[in-house]
C-alpha cells in the first residue's frame, strides 16, 4: 500500500513538471513574438516617417537621410525572420530611392549658371575702374559706379575672337593651276638610269653564283644515281633499302646532303620509291630503254617533305645496323 502510494506522488510530481516546462516554454514563444511585433512597427514607423519628411530628406544641408539608416541598422541586428526581413528589404528599396534624387540634386545645383558672378569675372577681365562716391551712403551705387579702359571692348573681343571657328583660307601649295605640263628635270632621268644599270648588274653576279651551283648539283645527282644503277645491276632481284643508300653513319650532314640530291633523281623521274612487304622504303633505278620507259612529261609525279632530326638518324643507324655508306663522299 505504502509503495502504490509514493509511486502515484511520484507520477503525480512528474505531470507538474512536465506542465510547467510547457508553460515555459509558450511563454518565451509570446515574448518572441512580442518583439517581433514590435520590431515590424518600428520599420513601418521609419518608412512613414521617409515618406511624410520627404522634403528634409532630399535636402543638401539635412542628414535626417543618415540618421534614419542607422536606426535602421540597428533594427536589422534584431531581425531573424523572414517577414521581418522583408519589411527591411522594402526600406532600403525606400531609402535608395531617396538616396539617388539627392544625389541628381546635388549634381544640378552644381551646375547652376549664376549671371551676377559671371558680369563681374568679366567686368574684371576687361579692367573695370570702380570710383567710390564719398557724398553717397549707398553701398550699391558706390558699387556700381566707375568707368572702363578705352581698350576694353577691343581685349575682349580679341579674347572671343580665339573660341568662333573660321573657314581657313584657300591657297595653292604649288602655285596656281597650269594648263601646260610640268617639264621633266634631267635629274630624275640620271637617278632611273643608275638604278637601271644597278638591277642589270646585280642579276648577272646571281646568274653566275645560280649556275655554278646547279653546276656542282647537277655532277653530285649524276655520280649517286650512277652508284644507285651499279648496285642495282649488281644483283637486280635483291632490293635496295632507301635508308642504307641515303644513310651515311658517320655524318648527318652527308646524310641529309644525300636525301637532298636522290629527290632530283626521283623527280625528275631516273628512279622510284615503293614499299616492300614489311612496309620500309625501297630505292631502285627506272630503265630508260625498252617498254619500261616511262614518259617524263605525262607521268605524274608526287613530292612530299622528309622531317629527319640528329636522333632519328642516329636510331635509324642503330637499327639497321648501317657501319658504312653505300654513297661514299666526294673526293
Amino acid at each position: 500500500m505504502y509503495e502504490k502510494t509514493m509511486a502515484n506522488r511520484r507520477k503525480e510530481a512528474a505531470d507538474v513538471e512536465g506542465d510547467e516546462a510547457k508553460n515555459a516554454d509558450m511563454e518565451d514563444e509570446e515574448g518572441d513574438d512580442g518583439n517581433r511585433r514590435q520590431l515590424r512597427h518600428h520599420y513601418r514607423e521609419l518608412m512613414q516617417s521617409m515618406q511624410n519628411n520627404r522634403e528634409d530628406m532630399l535636402s543638401s544641408r539635412s542628414n535626417k537621410l543618415t540618421e534614419t539608416l542607422e536606426v535602421a541598422n540597428k533594427l536589422f541586428e534584431g531581425v531573424s525572420r523572414a517577414r521581418e526581413a522583408a519589411l527591411d528589404a522594402q526600406f532600403l528599396v525606400l531609402a535608395s530611392n531617396l538616396g539617388k534624387e539627392k544625389a541628381n540634386q546635388l549634381h544640378a545645383d552644381m551646375t547652376v549658371f549664376d549671371p551676377t558672378s559671371f558680369a563681374e569675372d568679366l567686368l574684371s577681365f576687361m579692367g573695370l575702374n570702380r570710383l567710390e562716391n564719398p557724398n553717397s551712403d549707398s553701398e550699391d551705387e558706390g558699387f556700381a559706379r566707375g568707368f572702363l579702359p578705352s581698350d576694353a571692348w577691343e581685349k575682349l573681343g580679341t579674347e572671343a575672337d580665339k573660341y568662333f571657328k573660321r573657314t581657313t583660307t584657300f591657297h595653292y601649295m604649288l602655285g596656281s593651276f597650269k594648263t601646260e605640263p610640268p617639264v621633266a628635270r634631267p635629274r630624275i632621268e640620271r637617278q632611273r638610269k643608275n638604278k637601271v644599270e644597278e638591277t642589270r648588274a646585280m642579276p648577272a653576279q646571281l646568274k653566275k653564283m645560280e649556275e655554278s651551283h646547279q653546276e656542282a648539283t647537277e655532277k653530285e645527282v649524276e655520280r649517286i644515281l650512277g652508284f644507285l644503277q651499279e648496285y642495282f645491276n649488281q644483283d637486280p632481284d635483291a632490293p635496295i633499302s632507301f635508308f642504307d643508300f641515303v644513310i651515311d653513319p658517320k655524318s648527318f650532314a652527308r646524310t641529309v646532303e644525300n636525301i637532298f640530291h636522290v629527290s632530283f633523281i626521283i623527280r625528275d623521274g631516273f628512279a622510284r620509291i615503293k614499299l616492300d612487304s614489311d612496309k620500309l622504303p625501297i630505292i631502285e633505278p627506272i630503265p630508260q630503254n625498252g617498254s619500261e620507259r616511262i614518259d617524263k612529261d605525262n607521268q605524274p609525279r608526287y613530292q612530299n617533305v622528309v622531317s629527319l632530326s640528329h636522333q632519328e638518324w642516329m636510331d635509324i643507324v642503330k637499327t639497321f645496323e648501317i657501319t658504312e655508306p653505300m654513297i661514299p663522299p666526294p673526293s
